[in-house]
């Protein structure tokens, strides 16, 4: 007989708890029975898709479910906890139709292997990729549906590299997810003394700074392709630490020496969803929707008051302007990548952006997608 310290908890003994208990699992099996009945319904829209040649995955339709359901709940359920409840149950349901192949940065445990598997859910083809640049081939080559890839922080700005690959591959955006960041320090032994090197992203690296140059000054940061790279090396040699997620420390047996390091308590990025137009279409209003487009003016007094003239005369909004340099002939040539709110559906975003075109030595419109849904 095991000692009272360590035998189980039993029980309440309140009589009503066996009630209470018995009763929430009836409700399980009845939500079971509710979501095989919506299974089956939607393996009857999946065969019509078929048929029809339409796509399985339509952003712009599970943003409008997960609104819907958010506005008809009652509660107790938290409104917050709706989306991600509901997104694993679509993706259930679309992995019974054809598997979702999502491309991300990788290896196991990078925020984008999150972010992929939060906004697709977890019945996903995963396929890990070693760079930004190797998650646009994937996509753009077929071997992934879809493509998850950052794009800012809240601390660090735009993910260059990312915005730079748009302009040399096909791909535009379908979706946006954003993800709250919790860097932490991990390593084999449980133990800050004796670190020779932090090995992380180059993001990483910059949204610790101010952690990193207090308690580690004369360590070296070494860049690495992604922070569960970090993690995984690490996890080879104590003298190496990684800054990565919580997910990184337990998928390659670290300890978190040193949890929440980042500079900034609130710390976020944003992803953006990509693929192939050949393989998927333009998501359709939502009534949520962000336009994202990347154009570049001549160097010429007033040309970016010109540009964006349009915007204001049709009453649209611009959430996000960034600046890259051309890498021209012309070192001062810029491209500028800018958010709308809006579809191409509304008329004055229809007319502004025709505007904008005109007005525009170049004009590639990156994509039309529903706004993150929570």
């Amino acid at each position: 007989m095991p000692d009272s310290d360590d035998a189980l908890p039993t029980a309440p003994a309140d009589p009503a708890f066996a009630g209470l208990r018995e009763r929430i699992d009836s409700v399980d099996r009845e939500l079971l029975a509710l979501l095989n009945r919506r299974a089956a319904l939607a393996l009857q829209v999946g065969g019509i898709k078929k048929r029809e040649g339409s796509v399985v995955f339509r952003p712009e339709r599970e943003a409008q479910v997960i609104d819907c359901l958010k506005v008809c709940n009652g509660g107790p359920l938290h409104t917050d906890s709706v989306a991600p409840i509901w997104r694993e149950i679509m993706s259930a349901c679309r992995a019974l139709e054809t598997p979702t192949r999502v491309a991300y940065l990788g290896p196991a445990g990078t925020f984008s292997e999150l972010a992929a598997l939060g906004y697709f859910g977890s019945s996903i083809v995963q396929v890990p990729c070693a760079s930004i640049d190797e998650v646009f081939r994937s996509t753009t080559a077929g071997a992934a549906d879809f493509g998850v890839v950052p794009v800012e922080n809240s601390t660090e700005g735009v993910v260059a590299r990312s915005l730079d690959l748009f302009l040399t591959t096909p791909l535009f955006i379908v979706g946006e997810t954003s993800l709250f960041v919790r860097h932490n320090l991990l390593r084999r032994d449980n133990a800050v003394s004796g670190i020779k090197a932090v090995c992380a992203h180059p993001q990483a690296l910059a949204q610790c700074h101010g952690w990193l140059s207090y308690h580690l000054p004369d360590v070296e940061r070494r860049p690495v392709a992604s922070n569960a790279e970090g993690a995984r090396l690490a996890a080879l040699d104590s003298t190496l630490s990684a800054v990565a997620s919580e997910r990184a420390a337990s998928e390659y047996g670290l300890h978190i020496v040193a949890p929440a390091i980042q500079d900034d308590p609130h710390n976020r990025t944003r992803f953006v969803i990509v693929s192939h137009p050949e393989r998927n279409p333009q998501p359709r209003y939502s009534g949520h929707d962000c336009t994202s487009l990347v154009v570049s003016v001549t160097n010429r007094p007033g040309a970016v008051h010109d540009m964006l003239v349009p915007l204001k005369e049709h009453g649209v909004s611009m959430t996000r302007f960034e600046s890259r340099p051309a890498r021209s002939a012309d070192q001062w040539e810029y491209y500028f990548y800018i958010d709308l709110q809006g579809h191409p559906e509304q008329p004055a975003l229809a007319a502004a952006l025709g505007e904008l075109r005109a007005a525009c030595s170049f004009f590639k419109l990156l994509g039309t997608y529903p706004l993150d849904v929570h």
